[in-house]
């Protein structure tokens, strides 16, 4: 789901925040690269565009109280970097956000939707009685360019 701006507003507002253009804009750039997992600088470039006064501090706050609302998600790919993507607030069924194939070989990731562990989850709260509202999965290993002939050998 792509948010607008008056989507980003209301959602600012009943969060109970206030709405800055900062907190805006970084929504914005956030949004105008779906499927991309964007750092703190990268998206200090693409607002800075249209907010040359902003500052790399800024930046870094407003992701994280962003993040902390749900409205974007802090993503870890072991690469030392924290990356951002529109948030779980923001999709059509919050707490099942895509998931992630990670390349070993070139550090591509790629996104992917099938989720597979509804059924796992139910198996868990009719066993324990625990009730996930959240997951994350990242697959590490290697794309076609990279390694896909590995299938093919794991197949013989």
């Amino acid at each position: 789901m792509t948010a607008g701006r008056g989507e980003f507003e209301q959602l600012l507002k009943d969060r109970g925040l206030r709405v800055t253009r900062q907190r805006l804009k970084v929504l914005e750039a956030v949004a105008s690269c779906p499927g991309e997992h964007l750092t703190a600088d990268e998206i200090y470039e693409l607002v800075k565009v249209d907010c040359p006064e902003i500052g790399h501090a800024t930046i870094y706050r407003t992701v994280q109280l962003l993040s902390e609302l749900h409205l974007v998600d802090r993503i870890s790919f072991g690469d030392g970097f924290a990356r951002y993507e529109m948030g779980s607030a923001l999709e059509r069924r919050p707490g099942h956000r895509h998931h992630h194939l990670i390349c070993l070989k070139c550090g591509r990731v790629f996104p992917f939707q099938d989720d597979l562990l509804e059924e796992l989850e139910a198996r868990i709260a009719d066993r324990t009685g625990f009730c996930v509202v959240d997951h994350e999965v990242k697959l590490y290993g290697y794309c076609a360019e990279c390694g896909g002939y590995l299938i093919e050998e794991k197949r013989e």
